[in-house]
């Protein structure tokens, strides 16, 4: 048998099988939720029935989501994915075009305006990369063919049909990231719910198209998860010995006392409680920080220490570009 032919039989097979699938509205599950739907909040069951049979099971998301990048890349390669001149410039323009949002977010919500640019600038490249999935179709996709994190998306999924039907919105219409993040600032329907704010003050929160309501909204995110103002975030550090390793997470539960003294070398400052970051690379020693309550919450919109560290980092660097340029 040819080549071609066994490589059309294949092609064959695997659109049987797909067809083969029941569609989303055909499924115990699904309709489950629907019924949650109707019951709950008063939605129309034959149109969540119409909805969800126009929704597309998105095979390429549930790829993405099982190897995120923090877990498939060193810290040094994916710290200088973001920390680059031209994310730096991009960012200090950012900065100026809305240093009076800027200023005022820090005025309110007491979060410096390096710290919220750097975060959209490491979400979307300041408003240019705001996902290409339709995101009805990655929250269903998520929801339910996605086992460890249904429930959580089952929520985001039931969120985003609330906020679609408070706003008159088309749900197919709004397009994400693979995980259903939305707009500058890349909210899950949740967040959007709880956090944005309509910081342009024209009646309405528009993360997609208004950087104002965007920068608002992440600086009203931050203060709500504990943001001090003006407290240190983190700070390198050098260990010797093995002791310093446990102390090594996320979340600051130690005196910094107590880490000096497991064999770690570090700037002395009165930030509170704090917590050990290990950054690895594996060709190369593991980078260390000691991390501090501003720190765990930039985790709270990412949960990954990578994240936050380069979110560190470019606020570092955005700052110096700033101040250079004034």
């Amino acid at each position: 048998m040819s080549r071609i032919l066994l490589l059309f039989l294949g092609v064959l097979f695997l659109g049987a099988g797909l067809a083969a699938q029941p569609r989303y509205h055909q499924r115990a599950d699904v309709q489950a939720f629907i019924r949650e739907m109707v019951e709950r909040h008063g939605f129309v069951e034959r149109e969540l029935q119409h909805l969800f049979a126009k929704v597309q099971r998105a095979e390429p998301i549930l790829e993405a989501i099982a190897a995120p990048r923090e877990k498939s890349r060193a810290w040094e390669d994916y710290r200088a994915s973001f920390i680059t001149e031209r994310r730096i410039a991009a960012g200090v323009e950012f900065w100026k075009r809305h240093r009076r949002s800027l200023e005022r977010a820090e005025e309110k919500y007491g979060v410096a305006p390096e710290y919220v640019a750097a975060i959209i600038g490491v979400e979307t490249y300041y408003g240019r990369q705001m996902g290409k999935w339709r995101v009805v179709d990655a929250l269903t996709t998520l929801a339910f063919d996605y086992p460890p994190r249904a429930p959580y998306f089952r929520e985001e999924l039931e969120n985003y049909l609330l906020l679609s039907r408070d706003a008159g919105a088309d749900v197919f219409a709004a397009r994400g990231s693979y995980a259903g993040a939305v707009g500058i600032p890349q909210f899950m329907p949740g967040s959007t719910r709880r956090y944005a704010v309509d910081f342009d003050g024209n009646g309405r929160v528009d993360l997609l198209k208004s950087p104002t309501d965007a920068i608002g909204s992440v600086a009203n995110y931050l203060a709500a998860h504990g943001w001090t103002r003006g407290a240190v975030v983190m700070r390198p550090a050098i260990a010797s010995g093995e002791r310093w390793r446990g102390f090594v997470g996320i979340e600051p539960r130690h005196a910094l006392k107590e880490i000096i003294d497991a064999g770690v070398s570090v700037e002395e400052v009165d930030a509170g409680p704090a917590v050990l970051v290990e950054l690895e690379s594996p060709e190369r020693p593991s980078e260390l920080r000691v991390a501090f309550r501003n720190f765990y919450v930039i985790t709270r919109y990412n949960r990954s220490a990578f994240y936050a560290s380069a979110v560190h980092d470019l606020a570092v660097e955005l700052r110096k570009a700033y101040d250079l340029g004034k």
